[in-house]
Order: C-alpha cells, then structure tokens, then sequence
C-alpha cells in the first residue's frame, strides 16, 4: 500500500446501480476470474524477475520496473533516502543526459512516472504497443548507467523539501497520519515519513545516494513487468538482450526485526492552524503472511466501503459529528502493517464524542459478526475492486509488482478471492476482538489552532537589520 495521505481517505460512493452491479459481478466473478491471463514468467541469469501477459483487446502497454526498496530499508538520521534516489533517477545517464529520458517517452505518445512508499520504489511507462521495446531501453539504461552529481542533488533537495512543505507542513491531516505512526512504530522504519524529514533531507549527501544505487538497484532485487498487447515469446529476447548484460548486484538484507509489542494505549495532541478538528486511531495488524489478513479486509470493507458502510451510516448520517470518515487497511505490505480509522469532525461536534462513536462501532462488531447480507455486501465489494483491477493494464500490473516486492509473490493474487470468500462472520469477530484492543491502540487528535496575524505594516521588514 503508497504511503497514506488524504486522497485514500475519501469514501466510496456506493450508487443503487453499482450496488446491483456488485451482484452481478459476485454471480460471475468464478468466469472473470478463470479468464484472468496467467503472467509468463521468467527468471534471468542475473536474477531478475519477468512477468509478462498478453492482453491484445487495445494496442498499449505499461512497462513497470519495481525494486524492493522503501522508506523500510532506510536507517534513522537518512530518511527519505529511497525517495530522493527516486528523483534522481530522472538526472540522467551518459547515453540520456538529464531531462531526455521523459522528452523521448512523451515524443513517443507515452506517459512516464514513478513512486515510491514504505516498502518499494517502482518506475513506469504506458506506451502504444510498438514503443515497448524503447521503454525497455530506457529502464535498462538507467538500472546500471545513473549519473549522480552534485550540483543537480542541492537543486532536487529542494525540490522534496517544498513537496514535503507542502504535504505535512502545510498539511495538518497529513502531518497527523504521519504522527500516527512515529507513535505507533518506535523502533521499525515505518516510524518515519516516506518523504523523511527536513533534518535528514538535510543531512543526506551525495554518498548516501550512491551506496543506495548500489546497493539496491540490481537487476537480482527488480521485477519487470509488461502487460499489454504484446507477444511474450517474441518480447522475452529483447528483454534478455537489454537486461542480462547488467550484472547481478548485493543481495540486500530484507528481514527487519519486529516492531516490539505494544502493552498499552499511546495518545497524543497535534496543535496545528486548521479549520475543524481531526481523529485518528491505529491499531497494528499482521500482513498477508497471516491468514487473518483476509478478515481483516472484509472488515475494513464493512466499516468503510461507501455510504452504506457502519462508520458512515453511525457518524456521518445518524450523529452527524463528521464530515468524512472512514478505516484503511492494506494487506501487501512487507512487515505487520497499521489498521486506522481516521474523522474529519463536524465543526460544532465535540471530539471526545466522535471518539466514543468511532470505539462504538468496533465494539459492536467485537460483540456481534456482521449480518449475511452484510458480510456478502463487503465480500462483493472485495472481490470487484479486484476484477475491476485486472480489466486495467496499469493497475494489474501494479497488483503484481507489490505483491512480488513486499515478498508475497505474484500467484498470492490468485489465491486472494478465493480466500476472502472462505472468510466468515465469526471470523470478523474474532480478528476485532484479537487485534482492535485498548492496549494495541494508538490515538491522534489534531487539535485547531487560529491562523496566526500577518506582520503589521510598522514592523514586517525590519528583522535581522543591524
């Protein structure tokens, strides 16, 4: 899952012809599911991983190269290493000098870009069919060519530094979910921010740049994956001509030791300019190595998904005390992840109030399951962002690029809808009851503070004169 920020915060509409439409997709999801192209896998003599698939109805492709590098695999005073790396793989190489490589994916009809979150950094390039075989190029080149310099590193420094202004600084929701989980994780990298912070922004040189390419951006720690209309006997040459002669790099550490367990509830105030208040309350969850993590998604599905979900019906229509509200939760990721629930309070409402309603409704799930109707509900939910995924090259393409970088491994996607209709209402009771505790509780309250009054006309200007 990319590193949390409001735009995963908004509820889904669920409309009465979508709601129909769920239904139907449920009745089918069994043919959706069986026509899904299994990827063609490769493994090259460098270790890289290929994963490629024939879909022929329209004449694109993306072209994604993912490597098993996140905010994870920072060390504490280099936050935001993996970040900046990402930036500057767009610098250039010898063979593409600064600012070509986006020039020639654009001049080719393209689109180019990349992201990075807690557990891995992934490039992409959607392209008309015809055009793989350039993209490939590009990616090959800069897997092993990057041209890291200086002057072009304090520019970019910069850059993430007014990004970050501009998603915490000057962002009070954004600066609470990254509060959350520095409280929540103490000792794990998930404790800092994706983009770090200004200190180790700061501190970071052109060095620490390096040992990272270095040591992480090997064809032996990258996925390439292709999907598209494409012919994947034919594509498979070219990629091993490009890719194979690149050497096989370290082989990075990836196992972390575990976050230590929480043996009670951490609370905390964040006092920032904003106009209403802001909730948070995060609870730490396993991953997908634990078969609860499937309950834990239908779960989230009932609290959240749309309109028709408990926390919107509670807090949003009967009580009125929240202008949004909501819970996330994602299965892929690489270590024992957070479950939050997050309201953006109503302006007159009391915060203690939504608090209490937002404990209720996990309460009331801890001691009923959910009805049948209910637990279909959430399940078709499910199992529908899942085929609507696969319809789309991009969004397939990224399902499998996380599921092989956080270490689940692509056929894990296959396995999901089948293991999230195994789930039953006891077992969304159960997992409530075992993970959504008092004493694994993390709690945040952006607490608003006025804007503060520009300088008077007497006194602006005038500091730092001698």
């Amino acid at each position: 899952m990319l590193h949390p920020t409001l735009s995963m915060m908004k509820p889904m509409t669920i409309q009465p012809w979508f709601a129909c439409l769920l239904g139907i997709l449920f009745f089918f999801s069994n043919h959706a599911w069986s026509r899904a192209a299994e990827p063609n896998e490769s493994v090259l003599s460098n270790g890289m991983k290929v994963l490629l698939i024939e879909v022929p109805k329209a004449p694109v492709a993306t072209v994604q190269v993912w490597y098993k590098v996140g905010s994870r695999n920072e060390v504490m005073g280099r936050a935001g290493l993996s970040h900046m790396l990402e930036h500057m793989m767009f610098k250039g190489t010898a063979r593409y000098p600064k600012g070509s490589f986006s020039r020639i994916v654009r001049k080719n009809g393209g689109i180019d870009n990349a992201f990075t979150s807690q557990d891995f950094t992934a490039y992409f390039e959607n392209v008309a069919a015809d055009r793989v075989g350039l993209a490939l190029e590009l990616e090959a080149d800069r897997m092993q060519g990057l041209l890291l310099d200086n002057s072009e590193f304090q520019t970019e420094r910069e850059v993430v530094k007014e990004e970050r202004r501009l998603r915490s600084e000057d962002d009070p929701q954004g600066a609470l979910v990254e509060a959350l989980f520095a409280q929540a994780y103490l000792s794990h990298p998930y404790h800092w921010p994706v983009i770090g912070w200004f200190a180790d922004l700061d501190a970071m040189a052109l060095e620490d740049l390096q040992r990272h390419y270095d040591t992480f951006y090997s064809p032996n720690n990258a996925t390439l994956i292709v999907i598209g209309d494409i012919k994947a006997d034919a594509l498979l040459p070219i990629i091993k001509r490009l890719f194979e002669p690149i050497p096989r790099g370290p082989s990075p550490k990836q196992v972390l030791p575990p976050e230590p367990e929480q043996r009670g509830e951490r609370r905390f105030l964040l006092k920032r300019e904003a106009q209403v208040p802001f909730v948070m309350m995060g609870f730490r969850v396993p991953n997908y190595s634990s078969d609860d993590s499937y309950a834990l998604d239908i779960l989230e599905s009932i609290l959240s998904h749309g309109k028709s979900s408990r926390l919107y019906q509670s807090l949003v229509y009967d009580q009125k005390n929240s202008l949004a509200v909501g819970a996330e939760y994602s299965v892929l990721q690489t270590d024992p992840g957070l479950f939050y629930f997050y309201s953006l309070v109503n302006p007159g409402a009391k915060v203690e109030a939504v608090e209490e309603a937002l404990q209720r409704e996990i309460t009331r799930l801890q001691n009923e399951p959910p009805s049948d109707l209910e637990l279909q509900r959430a399940k078709n939910q499910v199992e529908a962002s899942r085929i609507f995924e696969q319809d789309s090259n991009f969004r397939h393409a990224m399902l499998l690029g996380q599921a092989e970088s956080v270490g689940a491994g692509w056929r894990r996607i296959d396995q999901f809808v089948d293991r999230i209709r195994a789930v039953t209402a006891k077992d969304i009771q159960r997992v409530a009851k075992q993970y959504l505790t008092h004493d694994n509780r993390t709690v945040g309250i952006l607490v608003p503070l006025p804007p503060k009054m520009p300088d008077s006309p007497s006194t602006a200007g005038h500091e730092g004169k001698s």
